[in-house]
């Protein structure tokens, strides 16, 4: 479970657990992360992050345990979506909707120039799981 500082405590809870998933992901040696507020630009979520995996294995297990600690923070996985050579991985969380992406794939896709208006949020440094 997470331990909310002064930081993440104003935030709501999608927001929280947006930056703590962008903070597990980088734990688990995912690259160039990118976590985008579109609240008010998307219909469907606030909150879109974004990583690059370094195989289908790891994109895989990142997945599953993104999964785990939303199902741990009450933010439960609403679908999973893996493409048929797992290069394309996306976690829905209602609020929250994670990417996971094999390089080329993110690099054609390009969800950062198509959510260019977003905001940028800072995904702290540190551990994920020493805040838990």
């Amino acid at each position: 479970m997470v331990v909310h500082n002064s930081e993440t405590s104003n935030r709501p809870d999608s927001a929280v657990f947006a930056v703590e998933a962008g903070r597990l992901l980088r734990d688990r040696h995912c690259e160039d992360v990118v976590l985008l507020d579109v609240t008010g630009l998307s219909q469907v979520c606030d909150y879109v992050l974004i990583a690059t995996g370094t195989s289908d294995r790891q994109m895989k297990s990142v997945a599953d345990e993104v999964a785990d600690y939303g199902d741990a923070c009450s933010m439960h996985a609403f679908r999973k979506s893996v493409d048929t050579n797992a290069t394309w991985i996306v976690v829905d969380f209602v609020t929250v909707v994670l990417h996971l992406f094999e390089p080329q794939r993110r690099a054609y896709y390009d969800l950062e120039d198509l959510w260019s208006d977003a905001k940028r949020v800072e995904v702290p440094a540190g551990s994920a799981s020493s805040q838990s």
